[in-house]
This record gives C-alpha cells, structure tokens and sequence, in this order.
C-alpha cells in the first residue's frame, strides 16, 4: 500500500471541495482521476502530495513512500541548461564517480583506499551509476529533446518545452508514487507514444489528471470519478469506467422506476381499503409496508449537456470535395516554406476524414486552402449541394464585444429566442450566460458556443479544427457521440486519439511535404502505417474503402427516415396522452357536479371510462418511454 485515504473531507470556506472520501493506491497502480474543471482534482492531489491539509479523515502513507508531483514548470532552475537540470537528479552519483577517480589515482601509495573503493563501488553500482547518461539521454530524447540542444538554457524554453523537461526530471527521479497533472498537454502523437509505453512498465504507482482518454485508456487499471464532491471508484481503463457508469446508472434507473411502480399501487390500494370494515387490516398491513420501504437512491446526476443532435435535410452529390495538384507554402523570401507538395484527394458523400500530423506540418493551412482562406495553386472543386460549416481553432470568427445570444441571433436573425437559448442550454451554455460577452467566456465556453451555432445550421459537410480543445471529458464524449451518429459528410483536425479512434473512416496523415491517406480509423492508421515501415503489404485500395462508406452513407440515410417516423409517432403519442389527461379531468369535473352523484348509472358509466383512460394511458406511455429510448431524449 503507497497511501490511503480514510474519510477525509476538505472545503474552501463555505465551498465543499469533496467529502468522507476513502481510497487506496497500491504498489503498481494506475489510477485515473476524472470530473469536471472546477470539481477538485488538482485539490485532491495536492492533499495526496501533502501541500493541503484537510478538515477531517485521515490519510495514511507508507514508510517508504516517495512522491513526484508533476506541476507547470515545476523546481526547474531556469539558469541551469538541460543536460546540468537532469544530472541534478544523479548529484550523489557522480559525486560517488568523482571519489572513486580519486580513489584510484591513491590506490598505487594508500592500500586503504582499495577498501575504501570497492565499498564505494558497490553503492554506486545500486545506483546503476554507469547507466546514469544512458537513461538521461533515453528519457530526454523520448520526451521530444534533441541532443544537440542539451546544452541550451532553460530560460530559453517555451512552457511547454519546461514542462515537457519537468516530467522528464520526475521520471528520472523514479518516486514510487509519480502523481501527473495534465502530463499530455504540449505533448505530439510521437511523445505521447513513447511516454506511455515508459509509463506502462513504470516500477511504481502512477495517479493521473488528464483530458486526453485515449492516454487514460492504454495506461488506467482504475478510475476515481470526483463529482459533486463524492469520490467513486471504477476497475479498468477508461472504456470500461464509462460502461460501468452507464450501467450503474442505467440499473438505478430500473430499481427506482420499480419502486414508484410499487409504491403507486401501495397507495392506491391503501386510499381505496382503508375505509372498507372488510379490508382496513389489509390496507393498514400495506401502510406499514409502504413506511419500511427503504428508498432506493436516485440514479447519480450527471453533470453533462443534453444529447447533441447535427441533423441536415439536404443531401449533397456524392462526391462531395475534389482537390488536384494543390502545393501549399509559407513565408515570403528566404523564409518561404512548403508545407504540402503535389496533393490530390476526393472526399465521398458520407466520408468522415481525420487530419493529422505534427505542430506546423500544414493541418490547418490545408483546411483554410480547401475554404479558399489562404494562398494555394491547384484545383479545389466542391460538389452541387453542399451546405458546410466550419469551426475554426480560435475565436477570430466570433466578435469579443458581442453577447452570447447576440452572437446567436448574428448567426441566425429570423430564429426565436427560445430556439437560440434552447440550443446554448444543449451546449451547456445556461441562464445567465446567454449575456456574458464572448471577451469574457472561457476556452472550453467559446468552444461550445461555435458548436451551437453549428448545430443550427443544417449542414451536410462539417469542417472542425480542433474542436475538443478546451472542452471538459463529459462535453467531449458529448461531441464525440453525435460526430458518430452524424450521417453527414465530415473533416476534422484533431490531436484526441480517443475521438480518432472511434469517428473517423478515413485518416490523411501529413508527413514530410506528403499527405499520405489510409482508410478506417486511428488505430488502422498505426497499423498500416507501421507494415509500411516494415515493408509488410500495403493498405487497401480506395475503391474498397469507398465502397464501404457507400454502405454507411446508405445505411445512414435509412436510420434518418426510420427516426423521422419515430419522430412523428413520439409527437402523435404524446397528443393522445395530453387528449386522454384532459378527458380525465373533464370526468373528475362531472363526477364532482351535484347532477352525476345523484345520477348512479351515469356514475358507473364515467367511473368505467376512467378505468379504460388508466388502461391506455398506461399502454401509450409505454410506447412514449420506448421511442424516448430509441431517439435519446431521455439522456
């Protein structure tokens, strides 16, 4: 055991951070700390690292127990080069080095020093002192430092550079609880890569805070879920906490709807009895029953947009987008680049395209290109019937002194305010923050709005740059979720592996002036492009990929009619419904008049209708709930 937490509690003031957690971490834990920004991970660490005290609990630590935290720029001495900072790691090492030279240097006049040598030796060889320059060049080298600039000064690196070195530093240092705080930031697929393997045959402990799922999925054996200030603890990687929060969530839901059920008849068999000589000992017998009912806890709250819906009416050509001969350059003068040379590709109706490639190999310059927004020679033709939208990475698109719902109605002028708030609200965007400006809303806020004005638009072709930057794990599964379902044509530019792995059809990667293309999703891509290097059998030819997204396109087109007839059966259903409660309550009416009570066949004939309006109303219900299902809307 490396530390365990026993009901401990911390608040700021009158603010709850999290309550009577109880947790441990094990000798060769994985662990994956998840929950909205604002939830109270980076406080939970840092009480784990000992740098908060708690109000209460206890926490219990073992003897040998060495902990790294990983901050931003993190005990970095900004004087020191690169190569000085790390051998700071291995001070007492070669300190050991420098005595023994020494030592051998008195051996030939001091016999004592011979002694004094080999027990030196010894600790230095427990140190695996000879290896020292070997791991320090393994580890910086693999953390995206050449070696050539070992030598250069750390005030000279950007933040992201320093905190790169900082977990460098810390996984020099080897503690035996390396607790990491958003670790993959800063970070390309070639780093990401290397890091986890060396992370996944790591001697010690490991507690992570990131973002990045598909980094949580390869390294995790558990998550911790902080939420409304309850810690909750799930086996497995990522993947598998989100299936077993599901169907936690899903099982809750049928204990608590089985218990109304019950209670329902309970009552109503105990309000129809009671009175009655021949069963009060029955209903009273029920009563009891009713009041020893243990109720069942409400499914977990989750705090997370409604279900995000892209939706076009629309269909486009099938081929959508044709590019030919297109070199894309930067620069002007001696400083003139090329990023792309001789790049041709078509995009087919229904194709959902994953753009990647290192920071400055032309990711965007080629979105821009195929937009008409940069300077590039070629051809670029787009098909009859394209409606697209475009999400750019930054905020240039939208006006800083504008509100939010100004910005919405901007977009779409003729639209209600209840349809623009409806939609913000679906993007998590609620009550007052329909009048913060745009200057005043945060990355992931900004993020979000661009979305819902996208979700408005009805358009066949989506263009996204970047779109899960700055967006918290839950609005990311949200977004993820609804590119999936998307039967519309789409290109995305993206660094969330765990997204890559599961939207995409197509994967155009941009290597060394070249944009090579593979067909399926990221995990394909590793695949085929790794045979490549071996040289194993190449990729499948294009026709076969079309041809699939052909039977997806298809395939696609008919769960679109089959939803618009679940559409109009739900809003049908829901008219009988609100039909039969408002007979129901014309009866309760006339039952009530002073005519019907004195009318005893009338009586019976309106308390037998009654009976037959619970019957279909029970029937249409049901049916209600199941299309609620089927279209998601009761997420």
């Amino acid at each position: 055991m490396r530390i365990s937490l026993n009901d401990i509690s911390k608040s700021f003031g009158s603010d709850l951070i999290f309550s009577e957690v109880s947790a441990k971490i094990e000798d060769h834990d994985r662990v994956g700390l998840v929950g909205i920004n604002g939830a109270g991970k980076t406080t939970l660490l840092k009480v784990i690292c000992g740098e908060e005290d708690i109000d209460s609990g206890e926490i219990a630590r073992g003897n040998d127990l060495t902990i790294g935290y990983q901050k931003q720029n993190c005990g970095l001495m900004q004087e020191s080069t690169i190569r000085e900072e790390m051998r700071s790691v291995f001070a007492d090492v070669y300190e050991m080095e420098a005595e023994m030279h020494r030592l051998r240097e008195e051996m030939a006049q001091d016999p004592a020093a011979l002694e004094r040598y080999k027990l030196l030796e010894d600790a230095f060889l427990a140190r695996d002192g000879y290896q020292v320059e070997v791991k320090i060049n393994r580890v910086l080298t693999g953390m995206g430092f050449t070696e050539n600039g070992f030598d250069q000064s750390i005030a000279k690196l950007s933040g992201g550079e320093q905190t790169r070195l900082a977990i460098a530093k810390l996984l020099l240092e080897s503690p035996s609880l390396l607790v990491l705080d958003e670790p993959t930031n800063h970070l390309d697929f070639k780093t990401l890569a290397w890091l986890e393997e060396y992370l996944s045959s790591y001697s010690g402990a490991i507690l992570i805070v990131s973002h990045d799922r598909y980094f949580l999925d390869k390294l995790c054996t558990k998550v911790w879920e902080l939420e409304d200030a309850v810690l909750r603890e799930y086996k497995g990687n990522y993947s598998a906490y989100t299936r077993q929060r599901e169907e936690q969530d899903a099982r809750q839901r049928k204990l608590l709807a089985a218990q109304m059920e019950e209670r329902a008849k309970l009552t109503e068999y105990v309000e129809k009895n009671l009175v009655r000589a021949s069963t009060t000992k029955m209903a009273q017998s029920r009563r009891k029953q009713l009041e020893k009912m243990e109720p069942v806890e409400k499914p977990h709250r989750r705090l997370k947009p409604p279900k995000l819906h892209l939706e076009y009416e629309t269909e486009p050509v099938k081929d959508v987008l044709s590019v030919e001969g297109m070199t894309l350059t930067v620069g002007e003068g001696d400083r003139k680049r090329t990023l792309l040379r001789d790049v041709e590709f078509t995009v087919h109706r229904g194709d959902k395209i994953a753009v990647i490639g290192g920071n400055g190999a032309g990711k965007t310059t080629l979105i821009r290109a195929i937009l008409r927004e940069g300077d590039s020679n070629g051809r670029v033709r787009w098909g009859r019937g394209v409606r697209s939208s475009y999400f750019d990475q930054g905020s240039d698109s939208l006006d800083q002194n504008l509100t939010v719902l100004d910005t919405m109605w901007k977009a779409y002028p003729r639209l209600y305010e209840t349809v623009l708030r409806s939609t913000l609200g679906s993007m998590g965007l609620t009550g007052e923050d329909a009048f913060l400006r745009v200057s005043q809303l945060s990355g992931g806020e900004r993020a979000r709005l661009k979305l819902a004005i996208i979700c408005l638009a009805g358009s066949n072709v989506l263009i996204l740059d970047e779109p899960t930057n700055h967006l918290d794990l839950q609005s990311k599964e949200v977004l993820q979720e609804a590119l999936s379902e998307y039967t519309g044509t789409l290109i995305i530019v993206s660094h969330d592996r765990y997204l890559l792995d599961r939207v995409p059809t197509r994967i155009f990667s941009l290597e060394d002036q070249v944009l090579h293309q593979y067909p399926g999703k990221y995990s394909d891509y590793l695949r085929l492009s790794a045979e490549e290097r071996t040289g194993k059998p190449a990729a499948p030819k294009a026709e076969k990929v079309v041809s699939e997204q052909t039977k997806l396109y298809n395939k696609g087109k008919e769960q679109r009619r089959l939803d618009a007839r679940r559409r109009k059966d739900y809003a049908e259903t829901e008219a009988k419904i609100a039909a039969l409660e408002e007979e129901q309550e014309e009866i309760r009416h006339l039952m009530d008049s002073e005519e019907v009570r004195e009318d005893y066949q009338r009586l019976q004939e309106l308390c037998a209708r009654t009976e037959e309006i619970v019957r279909e109303q029970e029937t249409l219900m049901e049916h209600w709930l199941t299309l609620s299902e089927e279209l998601g809307l009761n997420e």
